[in-house]
């Protein structure tokens, strides 16, 4: 009798092993989803803080996948997803015809507004479309033109190949034609700055700047204009009442590897879409 308790108290302590073993697994694999795995995203500078944040939110759910980001324009990146060198291109502008061609796959993660700003002690609070046209095309030189004081304007401008630049230009039809090419109709002495937060700092140190930044870059060190007596804001946005907007997309080519399936999927998630609540518009 007594071999028998201890042999059932034996297969009883085993069986119990097993069961525990069996719950941590199960637990690790809930966690990881299966092997290691990189996801590389390459692009808008506008899109890569949000795509970071949404990124460490996402590790807590699969430590086990990495994601890489670089933010080095949205051509850059439309470019590196054609190419095949990153998993994931970004983009704050609509693909152009040329890369419309390219069999690419446009996922809309966000709306964005993009806001033209100015220094604090600029008096100048609302633009219409046509004069904010020719401030940025060098026509209008001087703020006491549009309401200001009689000083120069400075003009400060994204560099070529940036997202923000591109919708921007294209939202303003800020474009001429030269030899039959259209290029840029930017003003030739505007100032160059890579990025929103270069864009930012530029217009809150000259008293006589103008720039144009993501919505999402906007705070107290600056003076939003509203265009046609509208100010850029999810409500505004969304409703397509304020004109200078456009979308926030992630790229993919061809069949995307199960790591991209998941980040992609939890972008577009309640929680992804919450992290990008926090700075831009939701796609719902």
């Amino acid at each position: 009798m007594k071999k028998l308790i201890c042999l059932a108290v034996l297969l009883s302590l085993l069986l119990t092993g097993c069961v525990g073993n069996k719950t941590d697994s199960s637990t690790n694999q809930d966690q990881t989803e299966g092997d290691k795995g990189v996801v590389t995203i390459n692009g808008s500078t506008t899109v890569q803080p949000v795509a970071q944040s949404i990124a460490d939110e996402f590790n807590k759910i699969y430590p086990a996948i990495s994601v890489e980001i670089q933010g080095t324009g949205s051509s850059a990146g439309i470019k590196a997803i054609h190419d095949g060198t990153t998993d994931i291109g970004t983009s704050s502008r609509q693909l152009n015809a040329e890369e419309k061609g390219w069999g690419l796959k446009e996922h809309i993660i966000a709306y964005d507004g993009i806001a033209v700003v100015v220094n604090k002690s600029n008096p100048v609070k609302n633009l219409s479309i046509e004069d904010t046209k020719k401030i940025f095309e060098g026509t209008i030189k001087n703020w006491r033109e549009v309401g200001g004081e009689n000083r120069p304007i400075v003009v400060i401008s994204r560099e070529s190949g940036s997202g923000t630049r591109s919708a921007f230009e294209d939202l303003l039809k800020l474009k001429k034609k030269i030899d039959d090419k259209t290029v840029s109709g930017l003003f030739e002495e505007a100032l160059i700055s890579e990025g929103n937060g270069a864009i930012k700092a530029g217009v809150a140190s000259k008293k006589n700047a103008i720039g144009y930044v993501s919505l999402g870059y906007v705070d107290d060190t600056l003076n939003l204009v509203s265009i046609e007596n509208v100010t850029p804001t999810v409500e505004t946005i969304k409703s397509g009442v304020y004109k200078i907007s456009r979308p926030l997309l992630m790229i993919t080519k061809g069949e995307e590897s199960s790591f991209v399936k998941k980040y992609l999927k939890f972008v577009l998630s309640d929680e992804g879409q919450k992290i990008v609540a926090e700075n831009y518009i939701t796609v719902d």
